[in-house]
């Protein structure tokens, strides 16, 4: 039985592509995907994520959750920081401009949650891509939903490295801290993957070139290949590295069960005030500490396998 997900996103470049790959793949079944403000502002996620359905066209069209949301976290990066938009386009999906219609059912992003959980009960997986605000609202919404999922997979925080925003502050965490932590402090069963885990997966310039070169020349797979090259370009103009990374492939190959991972049980938590701290991912990590395991901690990951799976997943929507 393929196992049901609902994606929680702001999509940019990097969470379409996996959002292309999750629609194609046999493991899984995309109930519902739900807009989130980070990279892009909601209702621009909403847009993307409406485009992204309409261009695959799958059997079974997951539903999408509203938002109205016009601003972004990522509107107000801190100086000497690449702006989204740099980096994944004005629309976030790079040179594409998303034009889509309205929404016929209309449905709140964290009332669809609390829903399909309720439809579902202990079956639905949620991967959370960006910040945890509609995940925070939907628990508010229904508190037992915690305990009715069948588990987080979150993007979120860093262990060793130091943030991408902050010195301290990972960009999920930092967008929305107050969710960050309901979230995190609450029952349901969670996987976190820090930042030094998902960058790790990353194709350098010559793998998106071989990639590309492979992908079929259809409308699923010319939109994968331009984004692709798009994210080499910007990547190699504005960031640091000679790679782009996927860090959302990395919760996608955890949903999927392709890559082996190893975890730590942790009692984890988030700094919410603070001109420096605030958005840091606090892990307890006193011998004798009172605080509860809240979380599995991700902190070794088959980056091949990732790889492996997003590329495939990539080939096999193109064909699709």
């Amino acid at each position: 039985m393929p196992q049901k997900i609902l994606i929680d996103a702001d999509p940019g470049i990097v969470d379409a592509l996996v959002i292309v790959a999750a629609l194609a793949d046999p493991a899984l079944e995309v109930l519902a995907l739900t807009p989130c403000s980070g990279t892009v502002n909601g209702l621009q996620a909403m847009r993307n994520l409406q485009y992204l359905i309409g261009l695959l066209d799958p059997l079974r069209h997951p539903r999408v959750g509203l938002s109205d949301e016009r601003s972004a976290p990522g509107d107000q990066m801190p100086p000497g920081l690449p702006h989204p938009q740099v980096l994944n386009g004005r629309f976030g999906l790079g040179e594409t401009e998303p034009l889509v219609p309205d929404l016929v059912h209309r449905r709140e992003s964290p009332r669809l949650i609390v829903d399909l959980v309720r439809e579902h009960p202990g079956e639905l997986r949620i991967l959370c891509l960006g910040p945890l605000t509609n995940i925070a609202a939907a628990f508010e919404l229904d508190p037992e939903l915690p305990v009715l999922l069948n588990g987080l997979i979150c993007l979120g925080g860093a262990l060793f490295s130091g943030g991408d925003v902050t010195a301290a502050a990972e960009f999920n965490i930092w967008s929305d801290p107050q969710a960050a932590r309901s979230v995190l402090r609450s029952p349901v069963g969670k996987i976190v993957i820090p930042l030094e885990i998902m960058h790790g997966p990353g194709l350098t310039f010559e793998d998106i070139d071989r990639l590309t070169g492979l992908i079929p020349s259809t409308p699923v797979g010319e939109f994968a290949a331009a984004l692709l090259q798009y994210a080499a370009r910007t990547s190699r103009q504005f960031l640091p590295y000679e790679e782009v990374h996927l860090p959302a492939a990395t919760a996608l190959a955890i949903a999927a069960g392709v890559a082996r991972l190893e975890t730590q049980q942790a009692a984890v938590d988030v700094e919410t005030s603070g001109e420096i701290t605030a958005g840091a991912l606090i892990i307890d990590r006193r011998r004798f500490s009172q605080t509860q395991v809240s979380a599995e901690l991700v902190t070794g990951l088959d980056h091949a396998a990732v790889l492996d799976h997003f590329c495939r997943g990539i080939r096999r929507a193109a064909v699709r």
